[in-house]
């Protein structure tokens, strides 16, 4: 009786460096695609946040008759990037304090990310205010309308939400319609 080899039935070394360096090849070439759907999730994710709190800040502004405010919740009241805070201002100095009462608190949105706003009346710091007629207006005077824009910016991506005098807000991307959406400056 004879005996019959099998034949190997693994792969040789020389397969396995070729499968790894084609691997290595793909993904190199799908790293930078993926960086950049990260990145726009990012930035999708950090308008969704904010106009959010903007609608938050109406609505509770409508319900409540009466004003509620949306600002940076940055110390010195100017960087959004550090997140922001909807709450009802007792005092009048347009800042959250431990007199007022928070409905809201973002954190911080990712790296990368600018934040900037241009409005009508254009007090430092600064904020959204609502009236109880959910209109946007300033923050000592129900009044007093103020309107504008908050820009996200991240990269060559700009998103601007827009706010009318009657304090609806809308997204645009200024890439896609640069007629009506143009961006606060930084």
């Amino acid at each position: 009786m004879s005996r019959r080899r099998a034949a190997p039935c693994g792969t040789t070394l020389v397969e396995l460096l070729f499968a790894l360096a084609l691997l290595a090849i793909l993904a190199g070439a799908a790293a930078p695609a993926y960086q950049q759907l990260i990145a726009r999730q990012q930035l999708r994710a950090a308008v969704n946040d904010l106009h959010g709190a903007i609608d938050l800040a109406r609505s509770q502004a409508i319900a409540r008759g009466g004003r509620v405010l949306l600002a940076p919740l940055e110390p010195g009241g100017a960087d959004w990037r550090l997140g922001w805070v909807v709450f009802v201002d007792r005092n009048g100095d347009r800042r959250p304090n431990a007199g007022d009462e928070r409905l809201f608190q973002q954190g911080p949105v990712a790296d990368g990310i600018r934040i900037a706003g241009a409005f009508s009346a254009g007090a430092a710091p600064p904020y959204l205010a609502y009236n109880g007629a959910g209109r946007s207006c300033a923050a000592g005077n129900s009044l007093a309308a103020r309107w504008g824009t908050l820009s996200l910016v991240q990269g060559k991506q700009v998103r601007n939400l827009k706010i009318n005098m009657l304090g609806r807000v809308r997204m645009c991307d200024p890439q896609l319609r640069p007629a009506g959406c143009s961006s606060a400056p930084e």
